[in-house]
């Protein structure tokens, strides 16, 4: 019977089919895109705390950054 290796045992290597890069006419790098694209087209992971309303935060969240429009997904009551 054939002996099965251990995971610590087995010889990996990276294998990369293609190198590119992206086109600066079609958007950014994560690390690189500008905060305003963040604002328009981002989504704030937001751990609300117990007391205010969903629509109360996000009020605050409209005026801290001076959003025109936000708006929160479902309900943010626990």
């Amino acid at each position: 019977m054939k002996r099965i290796s251990e995971p610590w045992e087995i010889k990996r290597s990276l294998v990369v089919k293609a190198e590119e890069e992206t086109n600066p006419r079609f958007g950014h790098k994560p690390e690189e895109r500008p905060i305003q694209e963040h604002m328009r087209f981002g989504i704030i992971n937001l751990d609300k705390p117990a007391g205010p309303s969903s629509h109360e935060v996000t009020a605050w969240v409209k005026r801290i950054l001076s959003l025109d429009r936000a708006g929160h997904g479902g309900t943010l009551e626990a």
